[in-house]
């Protein structure tokens, strides 16, 4: 009887479509210029405001309709971590919006690792920019 063959699970998975295939919590593309825009207000808004990082606390202040805008990571794996937050936020009315990388998410609010979402709870001196942002967005899901 002939030994069974292992395969890394990443192998696996890359072969079966990976990163490549589209997100389905993602509803909308946002352009290049308008995450940069999202992450800066993120970082601002962690230096000058209040920010909750991580998908528990980001639902915690959508559900308690504290959230001025969400975030979340286009890259997050499992999507199920995060596929519940853009219906909790159109059920609540908060906007949202994506960005490309958890990582780069999570470097904009602090810290060092990364982060699936991050709710922006007070602005700062963000608040113009989020609302540019929110009204961006607004445009995005009409068109």
């Amino acid at each position: 009887m002939e030994p069974l063959k292992s395969f890394p699970i990443h192998t696996i998975i890359a072969d079966e479509g990976g990163d490549d295939m589209a997100k389905s919590y993602v509803r909308f593309e946002v352009p290049e210029e308008l995450a940069k825009k999202v992450l800066e207000a993120v970082s601002l808004a962690k230096e000058t405001g209040k920010v909750r990082v991580g998908t528990n606390e980001t639902t915690k202040m959508v559900e308690r309709g504290l959230a001025k805008l969400v975030v979340i990571a286009e890259d997050v794996d499992p999507e199920e971590i995060v596929m519940h937050l853009p219906i909790l936020c159109e059920e609540k009315d908060i906007p949202y919006v994506y960005v490309p990388s958890k990582k780069e998410l999570g470097n904009a609010a602090g810290i060092e690792v990364s982060a699936a979402s991050v709710a922006i709870v007070e602005p700062g001196k963000a608040e113009a920019l989020v609302k540019e942002i929110a009204d961006a967005v607004a445009s995005l899901k009409k068109g």
